[in-house]
């Protein structure tokens, strides 16, 4: 199969018809290997041209196809780096050091943990319901709509992602973010100054709604131009410094013992142990 590198969307076609426009050749605007002689990496020789990117920068532009500045490359990986807590008890770490403890392949234990990192509730997802409904709001307030009547509303009939947590609704990374972006003068981009007036209005109603860092990172990656897609694909990895050290300490201790717990450890409250001796042994029945 060839690679054509200039890719044009092909006219509206269903069933056969479309299938045999992309038959024969991938059509691509992301690119081609070209063994033995070059690769190239959204039009551009990765080897020549795309050499001296950060890591950050080129997994940014092979998702969106454009640079980022230094300053939104720099926030990105902070925004990854504050949020690597290498706690085993954490959801998605717990997966990852469980299959280094089941002695299961490092490739499969932290693709594993990236997986439920999608979790809607505690996970990526809700950064990007967020940032769908800042973009809607900020949308709605720029053609004149109060921010107290978005926000209600919203309330109304679902739930605002990136505001409240479990156990403490206080986020100890956002003040280091915010701390860098002051610095890199990413401080007042319109979905971040959005996603605090969201707050101040949750708050006159539920003290417990502040805002966390799903609605941080959404706010800051809205204000890069990025779309909700593309924010899914660039979250990815933001989590799996945590899950390395997690996964290789679990596999350093003996096969099976992270989180080991004893029947005297669970409570249970159903039916009562029971015999089963002398039941159902008649000859030919199970």
């Amino acid at each position: 199969m060839s690679a054509a590198l200039h890719y044009q969307p092909a006219a509206p076609a269903r069933g056969p018809a479309l299938l045999q426009q992309f038959a024969g050749r991938l059509r691509t605007r992301a690119g081609a290997a070209f063994p033995g002689s070059h690769a190239v990496f959204r039009g551009h020789d990765l080897h020549r041209d795309l050499r001296h990117l950060q890591w950050i920068e080129l997994y940014a532009f092979g998702i969106t196809g454009r640079r980022l500045s230094t300053a939104q490359a720099e926030m990105v990986q902070a925004l990854w780096t504050h949020t690597s807590y290498p706690d085993a008890r954490l959801w998605n770490n717990r997966v990852a050091a469980l299959a280094g403890s089941a002695r299961s392949s490092a490739a499969l234990g932290l693709v594993a943990g990236m997986a439920v990192s999608e979790a809607k509730v505690y996970g990526g997802h809700a950064g990007l319901m967020c940032m769908a409904f800042l973009q809607s709001a900020l949308a709605q307030v720029q053609a004149g709509a109060s921010l107290a009547d978005v926000v209600w509303t919203e309330t109304g009939r679902s739930k605002i992602y990136g505001y409240g947590r479990p156990i403490n609704s206080t986020d100890e990374r956002l003040p280091w973010i915010m701390d860098l972006a002051r610095r890199l003068g990413l401080h007042d981009g319109p979905h971040l100054k959005l996603a605090f007036e969201i707050e101040a209005v949750l708050l006159t109603r539920y003290p417990q709604l502040r805002m966390n860092y799903a609605a941080l990172q959404a706010a800051m990656i809205a204000d890069m131009g990025l779309s909700v897609r593309e924010y899914q694909l660039l979250r990815v990895p933001s989590f799996v410094a945590g899950m390395a050290p997690c996964q290789a300490e679990a596999a350093e201790k003996p096969e099976g013992t992270l989180f080991a717990t004893p029947c005297s450890g669970v409570a249970y409250a159903g039916a009562a142990p029971r015999s089963w001796k002398g039941r159902n042994s008649a000859p030919g029945r199970a």
